[in-house]
């Protein structure tokens, strides 16, 4: 993939060896995860009913004393030392992104979907609005609760922001199998397919419609939403394609990607054996016939998981 020297997005917030990042007990939940290790799934709260009262009592203390604990984890007060620079988790002020080549490489991917979104949403007669992309190390927090390493990257709603541990391309290639920058580029391509899909309305719908859902009937949604993110990540393969930027084996590469951290080779490599009704991203075979779908048409109305077999 040619990405050097070309435009990088404005759009990052480098939190990585930040402090004041840690998870916050109290987040919400209903972020959209990519796959890490041998766990899949959108995150939620892994509390106890125990941890959790025994968290809100302790909240309520502190309230009493005129101390607001959301507002200290939330990153309320400054953490800037002698003659640095801090971070606030606050949306007017982030970190100016190190300049390393693996950030080099985001931000020129991000900047890519940016391109790409803002011209398909301008032929539809709408506005693309850019999410943000969070680099964090080993753990943060954001507007769906806590994230760590061990949730691989994942697109939350609330905030509109994607978040990625600046290890997992390392764990992409050694873990899965799936080495190279387009395999990298296809992961910030599906969490920003999420943020097109909340744009869309598509995610609003669906957090609402889970509530109502059976864990089995949710995970059966859950596949298609996340087969949806994977074709329009393949519109945007398509649209890099057409600028000229993708080199000789690049869409093998997404392909691959698609194919390692598909639901049913992640059961089988971490457990033995899959369970095909805890799916709730796809299969293998899926996630590689999505993102080809959409990148052989480039078309959003050839996205459509909802109302086609997947």
């Amino acid at each position: 993939m040619e990405w050097k020297g070309r435009r990088q997005s404005d759009n990052i917030e480098d939190r990585r060896g930040d402090a004041s990042a840690g998870g916050n007990p109290f987040g919400r939940g209903g972020g959209f995860s990519f796959p890490s290790g041998g766990g899949v799934g959108r995150r939620g709260g892994g509390l106890s009913i125990g941890t959790i009262i025994f968290l809100v009592v302790i909240y309520l203390i502190f309230k009493a004393m005129g101390v607001d604990l959301l507002q200290v984890m939330e990153g309320g007060g400054s953490m800037d030392g002698a003659g640095g620079s801090g971070y606030s988790q606050g949306e007017s002020s982030f970190r100016v992104p190190a300049n390393d080549e693996m950030t080099a490489f985001v931000r020129t991917v991000l900047a890519e979907t940016e391109d790409t979104w803002h011209g398909i949403f301008q032929s539809q007669g709408k506005d693309y609005e850019e999410p943000r992309l969070v680099l964090f190390s080993g753990q943060t927090q954001s507007a769906c609760g806590f994230a760590s390493a061990a949730t691989g990257p994942f697109y939350c709603p609330s905030d509109h922001k994607v978040y990625l541990d600046t290890a997992f391309f390392q764990q992409l290639s050694d873990q899965f199998g799936a080495s190279g920058d387009f395999a990298e580029a296809y992961v910030v391509a599906h969490e920003v397919g999420h943020h097109v899909q909340n744009l869309l309305g598509i995610l609003p719908k669906f957090n609402e419609a889970r509530q109502r859902m059976s864990e089995a009937d949710a995970n059966k949604m859950s596949v298609r939403v996340e087969l949806q993110a994977d074709c329009f990540a393949g519109i945007w393969g398509k649209f890099t394609q057409q600028k000229g930027i993708l080199e000789a084996g690049d869409l093998e590469e997404a392909l691959n990607a698609a194919q390692q951290i598909g639901d049913d080779t992640l059961q089988k490599r971490s457990q033995g054996y899959v369970v095909p009704e805890s799916f709730n991203h796809g299969t293998s075979a899926q996630r590689v016939r999505w993102f080809k779908r959409g990148f052989d048409s480039g078309q959003l109305s050839a996205c459509d998981t909802f109302s086609n077999p997947i």
